[in-house]
């Protein structure tokens, strides 16, 4: 059983049309690359087909990993979303400390997130150093480059 992951119905709804786009739509040029491959003689040493047939294994895999992100994805009511803490779903507004550069980030699951969009994973670094602050708190945070540390100006959603 994989872990529980939370989506916006917006991103829940995205991910179950790129699975129904990739059963069908998908399987049927798959289908078509194999049948035209085949229909190029002998297959003992016919590239194009054994090309075509990695690529079909490579798409089923593509689906059952889909499948069981689906089978554990549960939509976030974010009418239940407590504001006095970071969590998933919610938009904080952070300062860091070092430039004083303000910053508005959503956290979202990894499958979301989308940093020109300003929505980060709750798995990435700033995304979990920032889960389950407070306003006024300081996340000091592990990058490559050494320590940052944010201050939690504003929670909201």
């Amino acid at each position: 059983m994989g872990k529980i992951s939370y989506y916006t119905e917006e991103g829940l709804n995205r991910l179950k049309a790129e699975l129904n786009e990739l059963k069908t739509k998908g399987r049927a040029a798959i289908a078509r690359q194999i049948a035209e491959a085949r229909d190029k003689g002998d297959l003992s040493e016919n590239a194009e087909y054994d090309a075509a047939k990695d690529a079909q294994g490579l798409h089923e895999l593509k689906i059952s990993k889909l499948e069981e992100v689906l089978s554990n994805a549960r939509v976030l009511d974010e009418s239940t979303i407590d504001t006095s803490l970071v969590s998933v779903l919610s938009k904080v507004k952070i300062k860091n400390k070092k430039n004083g550069a303000v910053v508005t980030y959503t956290l979202v699951s990894e499958e979301e997130a989308d940093l020109k969009a300003g929505r980060i994973s709750v798995s990435s670094p700033i995304g979990k150093g920032l889960l389950g602050k407070r306003v006024g708190d300081v996340a000091e945070i592990k990058v490559p480059a050494g320590i940052m540390e944010f201050e939690v100006i504003e929670i909201g959603r």
